[in-house]
């Protein structure tokens, strides 16, 4: 079974004006909700992909009560943690430019932690655990290694998908797979990465600190999956990007959802690469009917080591 973890999802407000006017009365143009979150994302990309999963995270009040309903209206399996307070709102202001603002998330009690870790403990050989995004402030900055070391003891194989310390912290615990892009690998090391080179160059010292695939994506100049063995580097489909949001959920949900079924590395990278690709071309997330179309432009080119 594949599991995804969003320790801090939200219900995410989308608000559309013609302009804004500071100290004025606004009246929307178009407005949306829908439920927000790395994890959560991965969890309805696979259902596209006719994948089951089940989420976890942590929920509370009125807006966590929509997220699990809107959820199970997509007949996505959940098993949240109620938590005491509300789930935070993001609010995403859409007018001749976009202006976002996240909340910080609710407080997690050591109690609430407690239950999620037994929630994950439960977990055997035979799952899959994706943990992304952000944690929530007054969680311990150690909670994804608390978490990755859970699933180590009962051989559960984990994705993370995160930014900056939060990944880095988990490379040495051999993660199945991790996914940065060029920018945030550079961060690692303090380097601006420009070329396919340089991503073969560096992802590989993240494969000898313990990673056992990494996935580099490099928006219109392609991608990269280093193993220890090789490297793949695709191509990239051609089309308009309306859209980068959920476009890297998308690829971790497509590698996921293709490597449960074949077991096949190669054709999983090909189908993340499909379908992050049509999630950027899309407004909203892809379908498996658009991954399908962009596949044949999708081409790999394997580097022995």
């Amino acid at each position: 079974m594949i599991y995804t973890l969003t320790l801090n999802p939200s219900l995410d407000y989308i608000v559309e004006v013609d302009q804004v006017l500071l100290g004025d009365l606004n009246r929307t143009k178009n407005e949306s909700k829908f439920p927000g979150g790395k994890g959560i994302n991965v969890s309805q990309v696979l259902k596209r992909f006719d994948v089951d999963s089940k989420s976890f995270g942590f929920i509370g009040g009125f807006t966590g009560d929509y997220i699990e309903n809107h959820l199970h209206s997509l007949d996505i399996g959940t098993d949240f943690v109620r938590i005491q307070e509300d789930t935070r709102i993001n609010v995403k202001l859409k007018s001749e430019a976009e202006t976002e603002i996240n909340a910080k998330g609710p407080t997690i009690s050591v109690e609430e932690f407690e239950k999620l870790k037994d929630k994950i403990s439960r977990l055997s050989e035979e799952d899959i655990l994706v943990i992304a995004g952000s944690i929530p402030y007054s969680m311990p900055t150690e909670t994804y290694e608390i978490l990755v070391k859970i699933c180590n003891e009962k051989g559960t194989k984990y994705v993370v998908d995160a930014e900056g310390d939060l990944l880095k912290s988990i490379i040495p615990y051999k993660p199945f797979l991790i996914k940065p892009n060029h920018h945030e690998l550079g961060m690692f090391f303090n380097k601006e990465i420009r070329t396919t080179e340089e991503v073969i160059m560096y992802g590989r010292k993240l494969i000898q600190s313990g990673a056992q695939h990494v996935i580099v994506s490099m928006a219109g100049d392609g991608a990269v999956l280093l193993t220890e063995e090789y490297a793949l580097v695709a191509t990239v489909p051609k089309g308009e990007v309306k859209s980068s949001v959920g476009a890297g959920d998308s690829m971790v949900a497509g590698f996921i959802a293709t490597y449960t079924k074949t077991q096949n590395i190669e054709d999983a990278f090909r189908f993340s690469v499909a379908a992050g690709s049509a999630t950027a071309f899309s407004i909203g997330l892809c379908t498996e009917e658009k991954v399908v179309s962009l596949l044949p432009q999708v081409t790999l080119e394997k580097i022995s080591f």
